[in-house]
């Protein structure tokens, strides 16, 4: 059965206000299977140069894959794939939840959002049918009061993916929110919805998907699950503690961001852990669709239950601006959900305001390790008032207006999130290459470097690290196009992600095909972003990570990024200045 044949996508003109739906061919299926590949797709062909991310000519891609809403372990995630307006790079925002799931059961593998509507209107999507209505009284609603009319106005059990302030006033570092606390976060793909006057989409689909062999579906899930309980990652420290668990074994290697990445370890750490905050602000456990590991956590901060914080969040709130509240940062974690913003970007964003202070390149009542009016400037920055309106547009364009661009702690654009990469070379090489710019998940190479899994790595060296990262972009390419939570790269090999594929759909597939997939995938990102511009140079650090850092267990570490960089290119069939090659290019099937 190729493709399932529930595999259908949604065009929606919000310029015209009509709807249209296309059934997906085999050969894209085979060829991208879904999620990020379709959607990548989708942007790269009906996209030109040159297309300004907040007009009506940029496109909005929700996607789900040929997993989601099945009984595969994970599958419920949702992909927004579009231009960013932060980054102006090929974009893909991911988030968990519910919502993904309820898209798939309603018929849908992808929702493509065009034009611009000339009011504020909502996407209500069930299985009925597909309705544009009217969202004036919505506007202007924070994300949960949204998720709450809209669950009033359409179904009780309807899943909402909506904006809040910050992505209507096109903040480029708003992000889309899902189950109230759930995040499509990165690249201000909050803003592109923001900039088509949409403020919501709500579906509830009650379809069970399709599958090609129930009986192989059966088996390869029930070992699937196994694996995850073998694991002790997925088992026992994210079911614990969840992402935060992270925060004392980075810190630990001496690379957990400090004062804007001045330094590699906090003082302060024990304030902020995963453990403390299991001690301290812990309410209950929180389980994605279809997630047997449960690494969501329902804090209480100033006694009120907010979602989180996750690991990037309490650096990005805490170490990143010298911050050890605890109760602050999952309180910051929650307004930045209600207001729909992004918050690594704006906590990096924060912390860059801070060390631009300290420069005299900035004047504003902001120092590192106050908490002082955060709260009330991330209502600034949703809005756009004042000096909020100047981190709006993120980290890179607030250090340049202020006369320092090397303040700014990003790639193409985008803000690194909580590993200082001169303690692990590899990584260092996948923030560089990432095609979306600065981002851990492009190739988790905190896995095998810091954590050893599958198998542990010499951090420090430099020599085969290029294969390695792109072994891991494009298994990660593939993942996110199946679509499964990334966590499950604990406890499966890219032989099980073919294995589940091949069950549920019927697709013919082994671990090697499955990465040619996401090879496929990554090259067509890498050729839209060349037609925009971006070159060699782009595929670049902060110069700050030339400079060893201070102290701790990364001490006078520095990237060695040159040393890797030329090796990577001629490993992906790329010439030298990082273009992929036309034989490469034949090879995937891609028509650059």
């Amino acid at each position: 059965m190729i493709p399932p044949d529930d595999m259908t996508l949604l065009r929606i003109s919000l310029t015209r206000q009509t709807v249209h739906r296309e059934e997906l061919s085999a050969d894209t299926f085979t060829r991208y299977l879904g999620g990020r590949g379709l959607g990548v797709k989708v942007l790269y062909e009906q996209l030109h140069a040159g297309v300004d991310p907040l007009s009506p000519e940029n496109i909005l891609v929700f996607a789900v894959g040929p997993l989601t809403a099945t009984t595969v372990p994970t599958a419920g995630r949702t992909v927004v794939v579009t231009k960013s307006p932060l980054t102006g790079t090929a974009f893909d925002s991911h988030v968990g939840g519910h919502f993904g799931a309820h898209l798939r059961k309603a018929g849908y593998c992808a929702v493509v959002v065009e034009g611009r509507a000339s009011r504020p209107v909502y996407v209500w999507i069930d299985d009925e049918g597909v309705e544009i209505r009217d969202a004036k009284r919505f506007w202007g609603m924070d994300t949960a009061s949204t998720t709450d009319a809209l669950r009033e106005e359409t179904d009780s059990k309807a899943e909402v993916a909506c904006i809040g302030p910050a992505g209507e006033n096109l903040a480029k570092i708003a992000s889309i929110i899902t189950d109230k606390h759930r995040a499509a976060g990165r690249g201000g793909v909050g803003a592109v919805m923001g900039s088509k006057n949409l403020k919501a989409i709500a579906v509830h689909g009650t379809a069970t998907p399709p599958v090609d062999n129930e009986d192989h579906v059966r088996e390869v899930v029930e070992r699937a699950r196994r694996l995850i309980k073998k694991s002790p990652v997925t088992n026992k420290s994210l079911p614990v503690y969840g992402t935060p668990v992270l925060v004392d074994l980075i810190n630990e290697h001496g690379m957990l961001p400090t004062h804007n990445f001045q330094e590699g370890t906090f003082n302060d750490v024990d304030g902020v852990s995963g453990e403390k905050l299991l001690e301290r602000l812990h309410v209950r456990r929180y389980h994605c669709y279809g997630c047997p590991i449960g690494c969501g956590r329902i804090s209480r901060a100033y006694g009120e239950e907010v979602g989180g914080p996750e690991y990037e969040t309490i650096w990005a709130f805490g170490p990143a601006c010298g911050i050890n509240d605890l109760e602050f940062i999952a309180a910051a974690s929650h307004k930045c959900n209600l207001l729909g913003l992004d918050t690594i970007s704006v906590g990096s964003t924060i912390a860059c305001a801070m060390e631009l202070v300290g420069m005299q390149k900035l004047d504003a009542p902001l120092r590192f390790g106050s908490t002082d009016g955060l709260l009330e400037l991330l209502e600034d920055i949703a809005h756009r008032r004042g000096l909020g309106d100047r981190l709006a547009d993120g980290a890179r364009a607030l250090a340049t207006a202020h006369g320092a661009p090397n303040v700014a702690m990003h790639v193409k654009g985008l803000e690194i999130p909580a590993y200082d990469p001169r303690g692990a070379q590899g990584h260092a090489l996948a923030y560089a290459t990432s095609n979306r710019g600065g981002c851990h998940l492009r190739a988790y190479m905190i896995a095998p470097e810091i954590m050893g899994v599958p198998v542990l790595v010499d951090r420090d060296r430099t020599d085969g690290k290029a294969e390695l990262v792109i072994l891991f972009q494009d298994l990660s390419a593939a993942m996110d196009s199946l679509i499964v939570c990334r966590f499950t790269s604990f406890a499966w090999s890219v032989d099980d992600y073919a294995e589940l594929t091949s069950a549920v759909t019927g697709l013919e597939l082994d671990g090697r095909g499955l990465l040619r997939v996401g090879e496929r995938i990554w090259n067509m990102e890498r050729l839209f972003n060349i037609r925009e511009g971006f070159t060699r140079q782009d595929d670049a650090l902060p110069q700050r990570f030339s400079v060893p850092l201070p102290e701790g267990n990364s001490r006078d570490r520095v990237v060695h990024l040159d040393e890797m960089l030329p090796e990577y290119y001629r490993l992906r069939g790329w010439d030298e200045d990082g273009r992929p090659t036309d034989e490469k290019t034949r090879s995937l099937g891609i028509e650059a």
